[in-house]
């Protein structure tokens, strides 16, 4: 699933490409027909992020809200575009640019007002120029939930995914099975400090980057073209630090990977 930094992205090329004129839309697919032809033609104000939220704000205050959860992309490309290939929700022309939609979890038409609905059941979103963590203190402080589990919770922290949840912790040598009622004011302050940094790294350089320039050799990444990590998708192999192997199970439903003798 896209990390928040994705969204943030997507939503500057957006603004570059799309933003201050009209823009033809439509739903090859036919499931946003209806959603298409209310904003198509219309010009495209603004396109903005909070978490993994996409936001289109069109002249005459509707807004195209897109959560693009496990398999949304988003595929760019110049005018002139060739024939919809596959299951395309939403097309996108401007002037210059086209882009498609497919398989997202969420792709609707809201009025403007309707986004803080929105957002009103999300946490802060570290991206934002006015983020401000201390909500998410207050949550994580009194809950007995893993701190594992509450990274990655949208509540408590927007735009928080499975790479950032798995090396923050481990960056903070925090086991993932602590509950939040033992995480101190000053561990999760410099939490937020560093997951603001780091994910404002990812937002300038389009990956996810997590290993501090001292620790970026020795064994590969998981994948071609991704950065290292400490823990991410290294279960099995020795830890980058101290050699013990890394470990992983499931929470909630996702793979959390620790080193039980850095993470106490």
């Amino acid at each position: 699933m896209p990390e928040g930094h994705t969204l943030h992205r997507l939503a500057r090329l957006h603004q570059r490409r799309f933003a201050r004129a009209p823009v033809l839309v439509s739903s090859p697919q036919g499931r946003f027909a209806d959603g298409a032809a209310a904003v198509s033609g219309r010009v495209l104000r603004k396109a903005s992020a909070w978490g993994k939220h996409l936001f289109h704000h069109y002249e005459g205050g509707r807004v195209v809200h897109v959560h693009l959860g496990l398999y949304g992309t988003f595929t760019e490309m110049p005018l002139p575009m060739p024939l919809p290939v596959g299951q395309v929700r939403m097309r996108m022309i401007g002037a210059e640019y086209g882009t498609d939609l497919r398989g997202p979890t969420v792709c609707e038409v809201i009025e403007e007002a309707e986004i803080d609905d929105v957002i009103a059941r999300l946490g802060p979103d570290p991206l934002r120029r006015d983020a401000d963590g201390s909500p998410a203190w207050e949550r994580i402080r009194k809950s007995r939930r893993a701190i594992g589990s509450l990274l990655m919770d949208q509540t408590v922290i927007a735009g928080v995914g499975n790479v950032y949840r798995n090396e923050l912790l481990y960056r903070h040598l925090i086991d993932p099975y602590r509950p939040g009622t033992q995480i101190d004011e000053s561990e999760f302050k410099a939490m937020w400090t560093d997951l603001v940094a780091l994910m404002k790294v990812g937002f300038r350089r389009g990956k996810i980057i997590v290993i501090r320039p001292e620790d970026d050799h020795g064994a590969p990444a998981y994948g071609p073209d991704r950065p290292r990590t400490y823990v991410y998708r290294r279960a099995g192999e020795p830890c980058r630090i101290c050699g013990t192997e890394i470990r992983t199970a499931m929470m909630e439903g996702r793979n959390v990977f620790w080193c039980p003798t850095c993470q106490t």
